[in-house]
């Protein structure tokens, strides 16, 4: 026998004493003893075994009162569980094996805290008990104490280095710390470790879709599924995988085998409300999302997803209601307003000081902006807080608007509330939308400047073709190519309203367009070379982006571009806004198909030109 083989023995008998199972603790010693008889370590321990069984107190619980623990544990009796265990810690409060059985039990149960700390209570009996330490990080993990919690993964595995469970556990940790390629790595030495571990694939998975490689995240799912072909959440993310690929039928068939699986999993009927969403299909949207919510009643996605539903179906009240749920969403968009500063609509801010602070994106900072002299216009005085580089363009809303990028002190506000949820508390409907020509206004010596530079011999349409590079724009955004026939009508010059995200597309087109320098809106100050190139435009074709909101709140004629299901404030099947006076909407009949929307385009404004209005 190895020294190394000795030592093992050694330490798994001690292991085998600690939890009662005295027979194999002796029958390792006896095997050492052979090999090597003059072992002390191993004749200390057979000595301390033979020796006369100490009182109740000091031993550890009989096999049978663990067992009797774990069978009520398998029972799902988790309360008495506690109960027991409780009772017995305080008879050997030295048997780590109650600990641990009291702590899973805990953990079970939701009470994270009193889990972790009857692990500590483990580790601290048993510093050789790998589980131990794997579980005391699951509870530190829960309590969002990573670092705590990828440190006792780590002392779980310098015990015991081919625990594969203690590496998931430590890449769900890395996860939760955004170290995703650290985290992959945690999983893939799990999986080195233990080749048919379904979990470990699932969790590769959802950090592979993380980072947008679906294709790859759909084959890690696909490979826990081959293992446990019941798994239900990783159908589920097959569906999710193949929604943001936008094959939504295919999406909405994986969520049936979720459900199928799981038929009370909320979370799946929730993916598949999307996917009818997405689809078009809003009434069935509805129906699927009150299923969700009838499961899980507190289910704020749900809420919020219904909304964006009512919004495109023109219920524009009940939208808005249902969009208040923003506030409880896991990933937080906004923070809710302080409860003893909330406005509830109705009371009057007559000579009171109103705060609101900005959300979401620059086009909803830009559409929902009109709110604030409505505000004014009832007596209150108007502190809006919002990014430094929009106050300029924002000051065009009026003298009477404060505008800061800090928080004003509690002293100085006796109202407060997001600016998205002005539309809500002022009680608008699609009748009552505060629909206004124009309420932003470009820079008057800009736009002259502007005008020298551009010229005014042809007919100049402002054009954007995407916004930025996120989940939100997924199919909102086309090729700059699709502007080639435009570009070629008789009299129209094409000039670029363009920055950022796509603007390497023009390096690549075979058809003139003028673009606005290198100086093009790149001070402080955002928007103020756009909105006067806006002004100084005949027409704006544009992507569903912040250009669009701006060349709509200036009151130019716009033409917006949309998707099949385009986002919520665009309804559906209509060729208008009510938001924007100004502005045409043209829609794709079908998914994913742009040119029959720009054949469209080019036969309208072919039209136009030819009625003669400004060109020669």
């Amino acid at each position: 026998m190895a020294k190394l083989s000795v030592d093992q023995a050694l330490l798994k008998a001690k292991s085998h004493v600690k939890k009662g199972e005295f027979e194999e603790a002796q029958k390792l010693y006896q095997v050492v003893l052979q090999a090597f008889p003059k072992n002390k370590r191993a004749q200390q321990g057979l000595a301390a075994l033979n020796k006369p069984k100490q009182p109740a107190t000091s031993q550890g619980p009989p096999q049978e009162t663990i067992n009797k623990l774990v069978n009520l544990y398998n029972q799902g009796q988790l309360t008495a569980v506690v109960e027991q265990a409780q009772v017995l810690t305080e008879q050997y409060p030295k048997a780590f094996i109650i600990w641990n059985i009291l702590g899973i039990a805990h953990k079970v149960l939701g009470k994270t805290f009193e889990a972790s700390e009857a692990f500590k209570k483990v580790t601290e009996l048993n510093p050789t008990y790998a589980d131990g330490f794997s579980n005391l990080g699951v509870t530190l993990q829960e309590q969002g104490k990573l670092e705590e919690a990828i440190e006792a993964y780590e002392k779980a595995l310098a015990i015991k280095p081919n625990y594969a469970e203690a590496y998931n556990n430590m890449g769900n940790a890395l996860k939760d710390q955004g170290k995703l390629e650290e985290a992959i790595e945690a999983y893939e030495k799990a999986l080195a470790l233990k080749p048919d571990y379904a979990e470990a694939y699932y969790n590769m998975g959802t950090i592979l879709q993380e980072q947008g490689k679906l294709e790859q995240a759909r084959e890690a799912y696909e490979k826990t599924l081959a293992l446990k072909p019941d798994y239900a959440e990783a159908h589920n993310n097959i569906g999710t995988t193949l929604q943001e690929q936008g094959k939504l039928e295919q999406a909405r068939e994986a969520y049936e085998k979720a459900l199928a699986l799981k038929p009370d999993y909320a979370e799946a009927y929730y993916n598949m409300g999307a996917t009818l969403h997405d689809q078009g299909k809003l009434n069935e949207a509805i129906e699927i999302y009150n299923k969700a919510l009838s499961l899980k009643p507190d289910y704020a996605e749900a809420y919020y997803n219904s909304s964006l539903v009512y919004n495109l179906k023109g219920e524009i009240q009940k939208g808005l209601e249902l969009n208040e749920y923003r506030f409880y969403l896991q990933k937080v968009i906004t923070r809710a307003p302080r409860e003893k500063l909330s406005w509830n609509g109705f009371e009057s801010i007559e000579g009171k000081k109103f705060f609101v602070y900005e959300e979401q994106g620059l086009g909803d900072i830009i559409q929902f902006c009109r709110y604030l002299p409505i505000l004014v216009k009832q007596g209150a005085t108007v502190t809006f807080m919002v990014r430094k580089k929009l106050h300029a363009l924002l000051s065009t809303l009026g003298n009477e608007i404060i505008l800061v990028d800090t928080l004003p002190d509690e002293s100085h506000i006796d109202f407060e509330a997001p600016l998205m949820s002005l539309p809500h508390l002022l009680n608008t409907s699609l009748e009552t939308i505060p629909s206004l020509e124009s309420y932003l206004s470009a820079d008057y010596l800009r736009v002259v400047s502007w005008g020298k530079l551009l010229g005014a011999k042809k007919f100049k349409i402002g054009i954007c073709w995407q916004g930025s590079k996120s989940k939100i724009d997924i199919g909102r955004s086309f090729s700059l190519s699709l502007f080639e026939g435009i570009s070629k009508l008789p009299n129209v010059e094409l000039v670029s309203l363009h920055k950022g995200e796509g603007e390497k597309q023009i390096q690549d087109i075979q058809f003139d367009l003028t673009t606005c320098g290198s100086d093009f809106d790149v001070g402080q100050d955002a928007f103020l070379d756009t909105a006067a190139v806006i002004v100084n435009c005949d027409l704006i074709i544009t992507s569903d982006t912040a250009v669009a909101h701006l060349a709509g709140s200036l009151g130019c004629e716009t033409w917006l571009i949309l998707k099949y299901v385009p986002d919520w404030r665009w309804m559906l099947n209509r060729p208008d806004s009510p938001w924007y006076p100004t502005m045409t909407l043209y829609r794709q009949k079908t998914p994913g198909n742009w040119e029959d929307v720009f054949t469209s385009v080019e036969q309208k404004l072919l039209s136009k030109l030819n009625e003669g209005k400004k060109y020669e």
